[in-house]
């Protein structure tokens, strides 16, 4: 699995490296000839996609790697620290673009001081948003499928960074078509829809970068993992209760700390194996746990069995 993972999370993000490149230089080309500031800042994006995707594969390739010396609990935190960067991108473009739209709508707004004219758009922009928006939405819906299929943080960021990209484009192709079946006087709607679209990829951003803070943070995992853990390790033979249950997500794996306890007569061998055994199921039951930590202590007669 951990290998057919990392191939499905590499071939859905080189998928959109090459997707953006093709995409990005249209949409660039067309904004120049077309004068369409909100299809640049739209391109723009798109080239900034391409940067966070290499960032995205070096973070699944690095995740991949077995523990080391270094790195005893292995290296899957990579995949967060990936996607963390993936959402601090969106932020960032959200704010250019944002910032582009404000300058160029005053610009229109104060003629005599900047002496700013704004090119007339041109119709076949539109051709190419509405490819771009129909392109865009598929991959963000396949991309975003691997990243569910194998709980990959990284990827399902990726993805969004596809379908932020589709709503710049519909965001553009509304203002293009105001701008054109209005005239010049309406030509602000270009950078108006950049600035509306700025602002969803700036929600987007803060939305996917929450959960991947809570990762690098040791967050505790959802309480529905962790009862499934404590109700594994309690159907442990010897196993008198369960005391403490602490689990922890980093990346795609688990890793666990939980305190049990047992007849307290039994030989120190009997109760190491009982740790072991509670260790073979969690992990047999969930494989998704990479570690178990387990400490038996002798059982409370006033405590209640778990």
């Amino acid at each position: 699995m951990p290998k057919d993972r990392l191939q499905r999370g590499l071939r859905a993000t080189f998928l959109g490296i090459a997707v953006n490149i093709v995409l990005g230089c249209a949409k660039f080309a067309a904004g120049i000839f077309g004068h369409s500031h909100a299809l640049i800042a739209d391109a723009t994006e798109s080239f900034a996609d391409i940067f966070n995707s290499l960032v995205v594969w070096r973070g699944l390739v690095v995740a991949a790697a077995p523990p080391d010396e270094e790195h005893p609990y292995g290296h899957s935190k990579a995949e967060p620290l990936a996607a963390a960067f993936g959402a601090v991108m969106l932020a960032a473009a959200a704010v250019w673009i944002a910032r582009r739209g404000i300058i160029d709508i005053y610009e229109l707004l104060n003629p005599q001081t900047f002496h700013y004219h704004h090119e007339p758009l041109r119709w076949f922009t539109l051709v190419v948003l509405v490819v771009v928006i129909v392109v865009k939405e598929g991959l963000f819906h396949f991309v975003v499928g691997e990243g569910e299929a194998t709980d990959n943080s990284a990827v399902k960021t990726d993805a969004w960074h596809h379908r932020s990209d589709a709503i710049t484009s519909a965001g553009a192709f509304i203002g293009i078509g105001i701008a054109l079946i209005g005239g010049e006087k309406y030509s602000w709607a270009d950078d108006a829809a950049a600035i509306f679209c700025a602002f969803i990829i700036g929600i987007n951003g803060w939305i996917l970068l929450r959960p991947a803070l809570s990762e690098l943070m040791d967050k505790a995992a959802d309480r529905e993992v962790i009862e499934k853990i404590r109700q594994t390790a309690a159907g442990t033979s010897g196993v008198e209760r369960v005391e403490k249950c602490f689990a922890r997500k980093a990346g795609h794996l688990y890793f666990v700390e939980m305190h049990i306890q047992v007849d307290p007569l039994m030989t120190v061998r009997h109760s190491h194996e009982i740790a072991h055994d509670v260790k073979d199921k969690i992990r047999e039951a969930m494989p998704e746990v990479s570690d178990v930590l387990v400490h038996i202590e002798p059982l409370n007669v006033f405590t209640k069995k778990s």
